[in-house]
């Protein structure tokens, strides 16, 4: 490696002898304030290493050796010997820097490229960028950017802040953008990365430091609001672009201390351009925070202050956009309110949350309201202006939210993983409005038109024409789509449960997630609508945040139908009255109107009577509601937008008349308290209040309180009206007339029982003097009371009017008690008790004896003679001024407390209780009692004594006792105090008592003691006890004191109450001595032996412990502990480390190691690699510890490592395994390099199993790596889409794979692995895709195209074919599969009908082709002439066929037999008279000619048809004429018909009166042979015509008989010759059956004669079972490939072609052939050249047409011991010929020939003795050949045997090439049963089914239908022959009548029996023959 300015060491080897070319690398040097500013060039070659680009450094910029630095890109990554080679490319920035995380001391400039993504060109047709559509994109570029920030911020765990500032102040530079966030930053890759166009986060790979490699999609969150929005490397660029003209990013990741800064501009790109420089490169500035020394041009000086805050900031990302476009700049001036509205729409549920802006829920900062995007704009001059997008309360998605009532909330799936939530919100209509909010882009509203009196109101749209739906791409609005609506809930067609308004006051969104396409900036969805409108587009509702598979048009509609009733504030029609016209109205308008007496409207009710007040009319209206009107045929309570309501007006007295205006015009801002005022203003005229003046003093005023007999004074009344006028009468005649006016007087006492009347007096007018009343003075009793005074009608004294209540006036007061007079004692308080104060009340009376109170103080006087009995009061001044009082007294409160003993000074031993005496006593020595008297006692004098109390409440006297006085460690007497105190009576002087406490003799210590020799040493209590491990502590011995230091004898007593806690047993003798049990020492010092020795009585509890803790003994051994993880991965070294020590005999560290130690300590292992072993001396742990383990590159597995040190050793076992994965191996699949041949639709032969690998082929266990096969679309493998994981073994097994390809031939497919998002490279497997040739595709038919089909005949041999995939013939095909059908040709379709007739291929003959050719021959052709279909299939499966295609023939008539009508003439009857029609014979006959199907032929003939009349014998002479008097007559026979017309009688014609005879009609055909049979038509003649019309009467009823008597024949004939024909087929199963019955018998298998197909079917199920259970046992295979046999020509492997059944056979065979296993064997040399050809001559191949078949062995021949049929000697060791070991599951013929010329006469014994022996004697009479043994051993036939190449291996050995075994014998032999078994089945259920339908035929005949229809035969038949008789006086002698008695049997020779369907279907229709038909 060479470096800039001077050579240095060259570093690496160079591989392969390839040239080593340079990579520059650009190095700054930071590591001193000083260091030069530029950077330095250095030069790496390829082959370079790291320490050689260290030292090429280290030279190159003069550091010294000693020196230290480190080398770091950019984003502060060290360089190091492991990343070198990756991190080292051609044209990196590094930092030579003293540490990686030193402060950047000065700016560095990082050269980049940034060339256009190849997306540029391939999406830039999907849209411009910015189409305004109507609106201003500034905010949607502005958006872009906040887009970028959002998912730089996504990560926060905290506030995620936007800021976008706006500079528009000339003092701080020109106009710039600034948009800055908190996010995680960017390194100089990513802000590389940025920079290039069109590089989305999809396409960003293959950089470690890439912000959006493997890029992973985030989780589903509600509303989609994942910040996963900055997206396709194109919205940053052009946004910034599209605002200004210069942008600079200045951005810090968390994790670094450098910020690095890009700037990009349009003027430097130009100036690139200019001076042909490369446009797409520039520099990185990565500089120290807060560094803007570089900021020099005065147009950005705001960037001081902005860079200034970046001190505080751990990471960020700033884009400053400079040179903002002129138009931009008044814009974002004027509209600020406009543009951060829109913004704050576009990021609504980002700002807010899934559920929005609501007012009604909380703010609080959570996972989704977390982010703060703050814009300010700074103008000079002027304050700030900033906004948080969170405070804006106006954007459309917040009035949207905040009008809605309610909402629906629903979920659309489309295909794919497109998930669509959705919102429906409802915005009510309040009152007289809509509350749908108005967007300023969509203005709705219109201007109110003026109201008039029309009563209807038009609705208008709420909505407009704005769309439903807003739609959201993860969270953000796309602003330029919207969705009209869904067919569920667009406005119906017709009425629906909810008026048609309501669909236009709901509002909605969209919330997608990133499945749907949406344009590059983000305006515009691509796809979303026409997905959403889709028809497998699955709707479900949200309830809950569950989701529901509801009808969602049922549910959204009802769910309108509930907000219309609940939310739409429009009145609400009730109590419903009826239907009603009205007449007011045009006639047009007068009906249906519904009337109700309420509505509710606005949260109120209005209800009939109610005062109300009218807007908008002219004049105003008051008055009372009569009823509501509204319009329509409508039923009970209804919901509308308004309505009329007729009022009454009010006062009714001034007015008498109704008004009916819209309910609208109705002021609901009206109080009825106000219309009520109006309407009493308007009745000012009338009496209003009243006017009450006292002239004689004694004024009772409102609410006064007056003594009891006060008086009233006289009142003097006047009635007054509003205007202050004084009334006596009620105003003018039009409102009742002049009625006089009275004033009455009530006094009202207001009592719990009632009101109570007490005075009442009426007073009138005097005319000259007002109303009066006298003076009142006797109200005495206390209470409330009430002066009424009430005006009256005069007469009626009723005290209201016109509705209305007349004036009156009401004065309250209170009557109270008078001046006290006397007195009496009150309620007293007992107990009075002695020297305790009491209180005596006093009540006082007035003089109406009425409870009252003193008005001056008084001092009564006392007096009290007895003590217990009378006490006297006197009261001076009153008119009753004493009374007497009896009282008693109880003992007086506490006041002293005695105790008993008397003494002061007491005496008590520790660890005993005192009892003391106590009372309490009052100031009179009384004993007293009072509630809560508890007395304590408390000592005092040292720590934890007791306190005693007692409660002497009830008693006054009681003993005070407690707990024994226990005072610790007490030597000596001690002195105690006693106090005893009353703690709820302070003021009783406690009482205090000296104790003097002697010491316990009790047990109170105990200690232990170690006696060593003659000394003994204290053990203390917790001490710790150092003893050697394994040891026996011997010679413990204790000692007891009790309180005062004696020491105390051990006892039994005493002796019994210790205890010790290491041994459950203790020699009582010893303790009685004072020893203890011997103490066991642990062996280990980490096991500390606790030791306790316990004493415990009724007084103490005494316990001394002591620890054991174990020493270390002898060094006795050398421990090695692994710490860490026990494996260590090929070619890493163990993460964990080894500790070394040493240890005594129980495993116990010993301190023996110094760090002198280190070079005595051995270290050796097989494979170990000692050149990075380090080991260190752990002082702080005497231990010594081994890293750097590390093993050579082998076959893991466990790995032992020996530790020595003198004497000692030790081994450590660890684990080495596979290092990290590499690579992908198949497991047992064929060469690779090999195309590996599979049929196409058939499985590969091998399983496809890959294993992770690592680079030294050793199988890495990594679980869980995704495994993925790459192939061509055109290759398909099935099972497909299955997700494929590696095992715990890093093993995955793919499965068998089936291949399909189009086309066939050779095809790749690869696998690779996906592990830490590195592919990992999987082997290519080649295929070679080969047709099937098993798999038929289609028929072969041929035939002779040439023949004719003439109908009756037999069709031409028709051969048939299964052609394959590769165009052979397929064989061993069961001929019943193969069918041909026949049917009747119709234009309805080409498909065979159901009863389309079906035949079976014929048996092969001898001189037949190969097999595989099925041959149709004799198959009869239809007797109908017509136009035929035929069609050949094979039935693949029960359900599949496949068809040849159909061949259309066309059935000809068959050879011309007979001369017939067209249409059967009736028999005429004819006479010789004068007139023609009475002698006409014919008039019109059409003859045809027919062969014997009755087909019309003889088209193409031309003849002469000749008529004779003939009598019945041919001896008659006297026989009718033709007219013309001849007997014969000739009609010319033309294109096979002759149409004879007025074929008539000579008048007079000869011939016998009453005589039938006979027209015969011959037909001569010069061109024709052979003659037809002629046509007869017999006749009747008479002499007159009255017999005449006799004998045509008979006639005809004769031709209808003969009709019906042929029709029944017919049926009677067919159903015999059916009957024949089952009874045959019958026989034929009977036969069949008794035949596989024997059969069955043979094979041991009885069948009973009763339940037989349920015995067989159980018997069937049975042996299947053993079948499948033996066909599961293992058996021995053959592993070896076979190859795939692409065509019939191809056998398959020899290893596949046999089968051995002995195992000791089959190893020995199979190596004997060892070197052809592999062999593939042929029937021809091509096929053999062509498989040759694909493998590339590696695969050897066997034709068998090459085979000199002379020299094959002949299988029948005997061994060789045997001479012309005898033996010639006894051979031992069972010989046998090898080859008839050997059983051929196919192709047996070529099989023999194969292995024939293999093994030949090679023959098999036991053992090598028992073959020696064979050979010794054949030699001597014949040549032996090569002898083979079932030990293994071989002995040529030039009688070699022995060594390695004469013995064969075991069979494990052979690798699966050995012949495999054939199917148990049992298995054949039940196959064959079940063979067996299934045809007798089938033949069984045939006998029963053609039994059954021989006796349903048989019953069929003897039923009465059919017996009577014999009868209606015989009835006919006789009939007939009555009226011949009766017509010809004589028995007819003609052939004709013979027919008919009996009937010509059929000749059943040259005309077939017609198939039994066809029988069947005949006698079908013969049997519907009915009376009628006859």
């Amino acid at each position: 490696m060479a470096a800039a300015g001077g050579g240095g060491p060259s570093a690496g080897t160079g591989r392969g002898g390839r040239g080593d070319r340079c990579r520059k690398v650009y190095l700054f040097d930071r590591r001193k304030k000083e260091s030069e500013q530029g950077d330095r060039v250095v030069q790496v070659g390829e082959r370079s290493d790291y320490a050689g680009f260290r030292a090429s450094v280290r030279q190159t910029l003069g550091i010294s050796p000693e020196e230290k630095f480190v080398i770091t890109t950019t984003s502060r990554k060290e360089i190091t010997s492991d990343n070198f080679d990756e991190t080292i490319k051609d044209g990196v920035t590094l930092y030579l820097l003293q540490s990686v995380d030193q402060l950047l001391l000065t700016a560095t400039k990082e050269r980049i490229e940034f060339l256009p993504h190849y997306d540029t060109l391939v999406k830039s047709g999907m849209y411009e960028y910015y189409a305004s559509e109507g609106q201003n994109p500034l905010p949607f570029a502005l958006a872009e950017l906040i887009d970028n920030s959002l998912s730089a911020t996504s990560r926060n765990t905290g506030i995620r802040k936007i800021q976008i500032k706006l500079h528009f102040d000339e003092t701080q530079g020109k106009p710039a953008v600034a948009v800055i966030d908190n996010g995680r930053g960017m390194t100089s890759k990513q802000l590389n990365n940025w920079a290039v166009y069109r590089l989305s986060k999809f396409t960003r790979q293959g950089d470690f430091e890439s912000d959006h490699s493997g890029y992973v999609r985030p989780v589903p969150v509600p509303r989609s609001l994942n910040s996963d929005i900055s997206y396709f490397g194109v919205g940053g660029k052009q946004a910034v672009f599209f605002v200004g003209q210069s942008a600079r990013m200045i951005s810090k990741p968390a994790d670094s201390q450098d910020v690095h800064e890009l700037l990009l501009s349009k003027e430097d790109f130009e100036k690139k351009e200019k001076n042909k420089e490369s446009i797409y490169s520039g520099f990185i500035r990565n500089r120290k925070p807060c560094d803007s020394v570089h900021i020099t041009n005065d147009d950005e000086r705001f960037l001081h202050c902005l860079i200034s805050e970046e001190k505080e900031k751990v990471s960020f990302t700033a884009v400053v956009i400079t040179g903002v476009q002129s138009e931009h700049i008044p814009y974002l001036k004027n509209y600020f309110h406009l543009w951060t509205r829109q913004l704050a729409h576009i990021y609504h549920y980002y700002i807010h949350g899934p559920k929005g802006n609501e007012k009604r829920t909380s703010k609080e900062v959570g996972p989704f309201n977390n982010i703060d995007i703050e814009i300010s704009m700074f103008e000079k001059g002027k304050a700030p202006k900033i906004v948080n997008l969170r405070e804006i309360q106006d954007d459309m998605q917040t009035l949207y939210i905040n009008t809605a009532t309610d909402s629906f909330e629903f979920k659309a799936h489309v295909e794919g993983d497109g998930v669509v939530e959705g919102i429906i919100r409802y915005h009510p209509f309040l009152y007289d409005r809509e509350t749908y909010p108005d967007d300023p882009c969509f203005p709705s509203k219109l201007k109110d038109e003026d109201d008039d009196d029309d009563c209807y109101i038009v609705e208008k749209a709420a909505r407009g024409k704005r769309p439903i739906f807003e739609c959201f791409w993860n969270g953000r609005l796309i602003p330029y789509t919207s969705v009209e609506d869904f067919d569920w809930c667009a406005p119906p067609k017709k009425r629906g449960l909810v008026p048609i308004e309501c669909y236009n006051r709901i509002s909605g969104a969209l919330f997608t997630n990133d499945r749907f396409q949406v344009s590059t900036n983000k305006l515009t969805f691509m796809d979303l609508e026409l997905k959403l409108k889709d028809k497998n587009t699955l709707f479900t509702r949200i309830s809950n945040g569950q989701e529901q598979r509801v009808k969602i048009d049922r549910e959204f509609s009802f769910w309108l139908k509930d907000c219309h009733e609940k939310y739409d504030k429009q009145i609400k029609f009730t109590l419903f009255k009826g239907i009603s016209t009205r007449s007011d109205l045009p006639a047009k308008k007068q009906g249906p109107w519904a009337t109700y007496s309420a509505i509710e409207w606005d949260g109120k009710i209005y209800k009939a009577g109610q005062m109300v007040k009218t807007i908008k009319t002219l004049p105003l209206f008051y008055g009372s509601i009569e009823k509501f009107f509204l319009y329509g045929n409508h039923d009970g309570e209804v919901y509308a937008t308004g309505g009329e309501v007729q009022i009454a007006m009010e006062p009714r007295a001034l007015y008498d008349e109704t008004k009916i205006v819209p309910i609208a015009k109705l002021d609901r801002t009206f109080a009825e308290k106000a219309v009520k005022k109006y309407v009493e203003d308007e009745m000012a005229r009338l009496p209003d209040r009243l006017s009450v003046t006292w002239p004689e003093g004694d004024e009772l005023f409102p609410n006064e309180i007056r003594p009891a007999g006060t008086t009233i004074g006289a009142l003097r009344i006047e009635i007054l009206n509003k205007k202050g006028e004084a009334m006596q009468k009620l105003p003018g005649t039009g409102h009742g007339g002049s009625k006089k006016l009275l004033v009455e007087l009530k006094v009202i006492l207001h009592t719990s029982s009632g009101n109570k009347e007490i005075i009442s007096h009426i007073s009138q007018h005097g005319g000259k003097w007002p109303y009066w009343f006298k003076k009142m003075e006797n109200i005495q009793k206390l209470g409330n009371y009430t002066l009424k005074l009430q005006v009256v009608l005069n007469e009626s004294n009723a005290d209201t009017y016109a509705g209305r209540p007349l004036p009156c006036k009401a004065i309250k007061f209170s009557v109270k008690e008078g001046k006290p007079e006397k007195f009496s004692f009150g309620l007293l308080d007992p107990p009075f008790r002695v020297g305790v104060p009491f209180n005596i009340p006093l009540e006082f009376q007035d003089e109406f004896g009425h409870a009252s109170q003193l008005i001056n103080d008084i001092q009564p006087v006392l007096e009290a003679r007895y003590l217990n009995f009378n006490l006297k009061v006197i009261l001076p001044g009153f008119k009753e001024d004493s009374q007497i009082l009896k009282i008693r007294l109880l003992p007086g409160p506490p006041h002293q407390l005695k105790v008993k003993p008397d003494s002061e000074f007491l005496v008590i031993e520790n660890g005993t209780a005192f009892p003391f005496q106590v009372e309490v006593l009052d100031e009179s020595d009384n004993i007293t009692t009072q509630p809560k008297l508890v007395v304590h006692c408390k000592f005092l004098g040292a720590p934890n004594l007791p306190v005693y109390t007692v409660d002497c409440s009830s008693s006054g006297t009681s003993i005070l006792s407690g707990p024994a006085i226990q005072v610790q460690n007490i030597k000596k007497d001690q002195t105690l105090k006693a106090k005893i105190e009353i703690p709820s009576c302070k003021d009783v002087a406690p009482v205090e008592k000296t104790i003097k406490l002697l010491p316990s003799s009790h047990v109170a210590r105990l200690q232990i003691f170690s006696v060593e020799g003659q000394k003994a040493i204290q053990i203390k209590h917790q001490d710790e006890v150092n003893w050697i491990a394994g040891d026996v502590m011997h010679n413990l011995i204790f000692q007891m004191y009790d309180e005062g230091e004696r020491e105390i004898h051990v006892t039994s007593t005493l002796a019994e109450k210790i205890k010790v806690n290491w041994t459950p047993e203790i020699n009582k003798e010893h303790l009685l001595q004072g020893l203890l049990p011997d103490v066991q020492v642990p062996t280990s010092v980490k096991d500390m032996r606790y030791c306790q020795v316990s004493f415990q009585d009724d007084h103490v509890s005494l316990e001394s412990a002591f620890t054991v803790r174990p020493l270390p003994d002898e060094p006795k051994h050398l421990k090695c502990e692994l710490k860490g993880a026990k494996t260590v991965q090929m070619g890493q070294e163990l993460q964990g480390e080894i500790v070394v020590i040493v240890t005594d005999q129980y495993g116990n560290q010993i301190q023996a190691f110094s760090p002198s130690s280190l070079s005595a300590l051995g270290i050796a292992g097989i494979g170990l690699d000692s050149s990075q072993l380090k080991t260190t001396f752990q002082e702080n742990t005497q231990s010594i510890s081994v890293r750097g383990i590390k093993f050579i590159p082998g076959p893991p597995g466990n790995k032992d490592l020996c530790f020595t040190w003198r004497e000692f050793s030790d081994f450590i076992r660890v684990q080495l395994i596979s290092g990290p994965p590499a690579k992908l191996l198949l497991i047992d699949w064929p060469e690779l390099k090999e195309f590996v041949p599979v049929i196409n639709g058939k499985e590969l032969q091998h399983p496809l199993i890959v294993q992770l690998c690592d680079q030294w082929d050793n199988p890495a266990p990594v679980p869980l790596v995704k495994i993925n096969i790459i192939k061509a679309n055109n290759l398909k493998l099935t099972p497909s889409n299955q997700q494929y994981k590696t095992d715990e073994k890093g093993r995955a097994n793919l499965g068998v794979f089936s291949v399909y390809a189009n086309p066939r031939g050779k095809h790749t497919m690869q696998v690779k692995a996906i592990h830490n998002r590195n592919t990992i490279e999987g082997p290519i497997i080649k295929l070679m895709i080969l047709p099937d040739p098993e798999k038929p595709i289609r028929l072969n038919v041929k035939y002779d195209k040439d023949t004719l089909f003439l109908a009756g005949g037999t069709f031409t041999d028709f051969m048939i074919t299964v052609i394959s995939e590769d165009d052979s013939i397929i064989k061993n095909i069961n001929p019943a599969r193969i069918t041909m059908k026949m049917w009747k040709h119709s234009n309805n379709g080409n498909r065979p009908p159901a009863n389309a007739e079906t035949f079976s291929c014929n048996k092969i003959k001898g001189n037949d082709k190969e097999d595989g050719c099925f041959y149709f021959r004799d198959k009869a052709i239809p007797h109908k002439v017509g136009t035929y279909c035929i069609q050949f299939g094979f039935m693949m499966d029960k359900a599949l066929i496949l068809n040849s295609e159909q061949i259309i023939i066309d059935v000809q008539p068959n050879q011309p037999v007979k001369l017939v009508p067209k249409i059967q003439p009736a028999t005429p009857a004819v006479s010789n008279v004068h007139s023609v029609a009475n002698r006409t014979l014919v008039k019109d006959l059409h003859l045809i000619i027919t062969d014997d199907f009755n087909n019309q032929t003889g088209l193409d003939l031309v003849g002469t048809v000749i008529a004779t009349i003939k009598g019945s014998n041919e001896e008659d002479t006297d026989t009718p004429l033709f007219i013309g008097k001849v007997r014969t007559l000739e009609f010319p026979f033309v294109k096979g018909s002759a149409n004879i017309t007025s074929l008539v009688l000579a008048e007079n014609s000869p011939g016998k009166d009453s005589t039938e005879y006979f027209i015969k009609f011959e037909l001569q055909l010069p061109d024709l042979s052979r003659t037809l049979e002629s046509y007869s038509l017999p006749f009747m003649f008479s002499n007159d015509v009255k017999k005449q019309q006799q004998m045509l009467a008979f006639a005809k009823q004769k031709d209808e008989l003969s009709q019906s008597i042929e029709m029944y024949r017919t049926v009677f004939e067919t159903s015999r010759q059916l009957i024949d024909e089952m009874k045959c087929q019958v026989e034929v199963a009977k036969s069949k059956e008794a035949q596989l019955r024997n059969e069955l018998k043979t094979n041991n298998i009885d069948i009973p004669t009763t339940q037989q197909v349920p015995h067989i079917e159980a018997l069937l199920k049975r042996k299947i079972l053993e079948q499948e259970e033996l066909k599961k046992k293992p058996r021995r295979s053959c592993t070896l490939p076979n190859y795939t046999k692409s065509s019939g020509n191809i056998l398959g492997k020899i290893a596949h072609l046999a089968q051995i059944e002995d195992d000791r056979a089959a190893m020995v065979i199979s190596w004997h052939l060892a070197s052809d296993m592999d062999c593939v064997v042929t029937l021809t040399t091509d096929a053999a050249r062509r498989i040759y050809d694909e493998t590339q001559g590696r695969q050897q191949v066997l034709p068998l047409d090459s085979i000199y078949k002379k020299n094959l062995p002949d299988w029948r021949r005997p061994l060789p011991h045997y001479r012309n049929g005898k033996l010639y000697f006894r051979p031992i060791g069972d010989p046998v010929f090898a080859r008839d070991l050997l059983t051929f599951p196919d192709n047996i013929e070529h099989c023999e020939t194969v292995f024939g010329m293999l093994l030949g006469d090679t023959i098999i014994l036991d053992n090598l003795d028992a073959a020696n022996h064979y050979r010794r004697e054949v030699v001597k009479i014949t040549h032996c050949p090569t002898l083979l043994t079932r030990d293994g051993d071989r002995i040529r036939s030039n009688g070699k045997f022995g060594g390695l190449q004469n013995k064969a291996p075991p069979m494990d050995k052979l690798r699966g090439m050995v012949f495999g075994a054939p199917v148990p014998k049992q298995c054949l032999v039940l196959g064959q049963q079940i063979d067996l078994l299934q045809q007798y089945r089938n033949a069984l259920d045939k006998l029963n089914s053609l039994t059954k339908e021989l006796n349903s035929e048989l019953e069929y005949l003897q039923s009465p239908e059919m017996k009577k229809k014999k009868q209606e035969l015989d009835e006919r038949e006789k009939t007939l022959k009555l009226m011949e008789q009766h017509l010809l006086g004589v028995t007819p002698t003609r052939k004709g009548s013979d027919s008919l008695g009996h009937p010509t049997k059929v000749e059943m020779t040259d005309c077939p029996i017609p198939p039994k369907r066809m029988r069947r279907e005949v006698t079908r229709q013969n049997r519907t023959v009915t009376k009628t038909n006859v």
